[in-house]
């Protein structure tokens, strides 16, 4: 599975919001990697970030690997890639020993120094894992073709569990109003990390 192919699917939608040069993303949002985009969408507008995010449909689950999410197979990433300089991309994973801990790969390890404080002081309940050798290889984040590696000075892979994401069987009889706390700490931490960023 190629994007190119994906983004002509049924009910898979693309979507691309241009402000700062600090960007998030979250292209394996909607089914797929459920809440990823919202919260990278809603933490980008509230910081007047920019966002780039894909949503696939309940009866879509293709997982096409980061790698391969390249610009030269849709002119709306392409156009966010040259925008911003600085990413945050905002993915989902379940792993065992895991569900309490965040994964901040990535090649910019300044700024995963920087998210890890943002992400300590809102979510004290979690792991905060910002050294390489903690994340598990396929986790990290490093490839070059990695969109989180293709803009200026590269950025931060983050890695959400279900918990975090208010999509755990802790959050079974959650019903609002809003996201579950958890979330909602977590769209704080991002907000804070992008609006107090240095370059």
């Amino acid at each position: 599975m190629e994007l190119s192919h994906l983004l002509t699917m049924d009910g898979v939608s693309e979507h691309s919001a241009l402000r700062s040069t600090f960007g998030f993303m979250a292209f394996h949002g909607g089914a797929l990697e459920e809440m990823t985009d919202i919260v990278a969408s809603r933490a980008a507008e509230r910081a007047g970030a920019s966002y780039y995010g894909i949503q696939l449909p309940d009866n879509l689950e293709w997982h096409i690997p980061s790698h391969k999410v390249t610009a030269d197979q849709s002119p709306v990433l392409n156009e966010f890639l040259s925008h911003v300089n600085i990413v945050i991309t905002v993915h989902g994973f379940g792993r065992a020993g895991f569900f309490t801990s965040l994964l901040l790969g990535g090649r910019n390890r300044r700024l995963a120094s920087h998210l890890s404080e943002s992400l300590r002081k809102h979510l004290p309940a979690y792991r905060i894992l910002d050294d390489l050798d903690d994340i598990p290889q396929n986790l990290r984040g490093l490839h070059q073709d990695n969109p989180v590696n293709a803009v200026e000075h590269a950025g931060v892979q983050l890695e959400l569990p279900p918990r975090v994401r208010g999509s755990s069987p802790l959050w079974w009889d959650w019903e609002g109003p809003g996201l579950t706390p958890h979330t909602e700490s977590l769209i704080d931490a991002l907000v804070e990390c992008a609006t107090t960023w240095q370059q």
